[in-house]
């Protein structure tokens, strides 16, 4: 059996409205800033809980641009987590600032209890990383930084409908930035993001920096960026945002499926699975002893089992100068040698989950 990890053929194999939806757009003309990306930030707005959404062209710019919007820039520093992906210290490193590394736990998300000691003069805001899907610990957070007198920014990029306690992931902050990359929970046809705040001003704030910077068509009110969500992506956003929630579920309960399998077997371990704590497993992520060998085993048997990720961001060569040497962060580090990615999207079969769980057992010795 081959159990892949992209699911996009079959999340757009019938697609019939959509291209009729498509068609009505190149009709209209109306590609740039128009009716479906009003639509969709409303509707994206209403879907996370703040009063605003703003459409940008990717989860990068999702994160760029409220750092930008709150004056962050060169000589600053900018607090996140030492085993993001690139998009985060990228969208930090854009606008001038350093970013900052704390090491994370196990579940995968920043340290909390580490975040304090790396506070200096210089820092003027935090990017938690709410990564996997499963949040920081931002009630936490939220008092470090309110005491701190910092804004937080959310990188939610992953973590589309995940919440604490019933509060969803990108309303604890000023703003978060969320990805609708194609293998984002929602996503689009290619790069895209959107940022959400309550925050009136800095709404009206962002909306100026990605459009390079323009009031109206003759005005313009400083230097922005070109960063726009396009009407395509837009129409593609509202064909498939009504389905957010029924995702979720999908991976959530394909997620237990895995975690009942697997706590059966002692050379797997699961992450802690905290009450209160709604994950929605953009990605399932575990821990696993000789773990290259069960990732070859699984490649052998067909499985597109993965590793998010097997070099920590800060030991990659083009963030050297950050000055970070290996061993900084024992955490990041361990979980680069353990971890191991399944697929856990909503298109999955009962029979390909099996499938997985029957191998990983026979990698182990302990088939059914």
């Amino acid at each position: 059996m081959h159990v892949r990890y992209s699911y996009l053929p079959q999340q757009f194999a019938q697609i019939d409205e959509l291209l009729a939806e498509l068609g009505a757009l190149a009709r209209s003309g109306d590609f740039t800033l128009g009716e479906p990306v009003t639509r969709f930030e409303r509707r994206f707005a209403e879907l996370i809980g703040t009063r605003h959404a703003v459409g940008v062209g990717s989860g990068t710019d999702a994160l760029k641009l409220p750092l930008a919007a709150l004056g962050i820039g060169p000589g600053d520093e900018v607090i996140t987590a030492a085993n993001t992906f690139i998009a985060t210290a990228g969208a930090i490193h854009e606008v001038g600032a350093r970013p900052v590394f704390v090491d994370c736990d196990d579940t995968f998300c920043l340290d909390v209890d580490r975040v304090e000691a790396a506070i200096t003069a210089k820092t003027k805001a935090i990017m938690p990383v709410h990564f996997t899907g499963y949040m920081t610990e931002m009630p936490a957070l939220m008092q470090i930084a309110e005491r701190h007198g910092l804004p937080v920014v959310e990188d939610a990029c992953q973590a589309i409908l995940a919440d604490i306690n019933g509060q969803r992931a990108g309303t604890f902050g000023r703003a978060a930035g969320f990805s609708l990359h194609p293998l984002k929970n929602l996503n689009v046809w290619g790069d895209a993001g959107v940022i959400v705040t309550d925050d009136d001003g800095l709404n009206d704030r962002l909306r100026l920096l990605r459009n390079h910077g323009m009031i109206n068509r003759d005005e313009i009110a400083c230097f922005g960026y070109n960063s726009r969500l396009d009407s395509v992506h837009a129409v593609v956003g509202n064909w498939l945002i009504g389905q957010t929630e029924s995702i979720a579920k999908a991976r959530i309960s394909h997620a237990q499926r895995y975690d009942a399998a697997f706590a059966e077997l002692p050379d797997i371990r699961l992450p802690p699975r905290l009450p209160q704590r709604r994950r929605v497993y953009h990605l399932y992520v575990v821990f696993a002893q000789d773990r290259d060998g069960l990732l070859a085993h699984c490649h052998d048997a067909g499985i597109e089992a993965k590793v998010h990720y097997p070099i920590p961001l800060y030991q990659q060569a083009g963030l050297a100068g950050l000055g970070y040497r290996a061993g900084d962060f024992p955490v990041a580090d361990r979980h680069a040698a353990e971890i191991i990615t399944f697929p856990c999207d909503q298109h999955l079969t009962p029979d390909e989950i099996d499938y997985v769980i029957d191998t990983v057992r026979t990698f182990y010795g302990r088939a059914a």
